[in-house]
C-alpha cells in the first residue's frame, strides 16, 4: 500500500482541521441551536465546527492527490514551547493586569519563537495590533475587560 500521502502538508492540515472541528461539534452537541433569526448559545459554535470540518475534509482530499506538496524540514521544539507559553501568559495577564499587557506579552512572546526575531519591529506590530484589538474587541464588541487593571 502506497502510504505517501502521509507526508503531504494538505493531508495533515486537513486532519488537524476535522479533529478540532469534530471536537468541538462534541462539546457544543447539547447547547441549544436555534435558528438564522434566533440564535441560540449552540449556533455559532456548530456551524464554524461543521466549516472547520468540511475545510478539513477538503484539505484531506487535496492530500490524497498525486504531486501535492510534501512535508519539508523538522518541527521547531522553540515554536512547540513558546506559543503555548504565550497563551498561558495571556490567560494569567488578562484578568490581573488587563487587556492591553495580555495581549502585547500575548504577541511579544509568540514572535519570540520564530528564528527571525527582530525587536523594533515586534514592539510596532504588537503595538499596532493591539490597538486594532483594543478596538474590536473592547470598543466595538463590548468585551468586559479592563484596558489596564486598576487603571482604565
Amino acid at each position: 500500500m502506497n502510504r505517501e500521502f502521509l507526508e503531504r502538508k494538505d493531508f495533515w492540515s486537513g486532519v488537524m482541521l476535522i479533529v478540532v472541528g469534530g471536537g468541538a461539534l462534541f462539546i457544543a452537541r447539547n447547547y441549544q441551536f436555534g435558528t438564522s433569526l434566533r440564535m441560540g448559545p449552540g449556533y455559532f459554535p456548530v456551524m464554524l465546527s461543521a466549516a472547520l470540518v468540511l475545510f478539513g475534509v477538503y484539505f484531506v482530499l487535496q492530500g490524497l492527490r498525486a504531486g501535492a506538496e510534501k512535508l519539508e524540514g523538522s518541527w521547531s521544539l522553540r515554536a512547540l514551547i513558546v506559543v503555548p507559553l504565550s497563551l498561558v501568559v495571556f490567560g494569567l495577564l488578562i484578568d490581573r493586569a488587563g487587556f492591553i499587557p495580555a495581549m502585547l506579552g500575548l504577541i511579544i512572546i509568540s514572535a519570540m519563537a520564530s528564528k527571525d526575531f527582530r525587536l523594533v519591529e515586534v514592539l510596532l506590530f504588537s503595538v499596532f495590533l493591539t490597538a486594532m484589538c483594543v478596538v474590536v474587541f473592547i470598543w466595538a464588541l463590548g468585551l468586559p475587560y479592563e484596558l489596564i487593571a486598576g487603571i482604565w
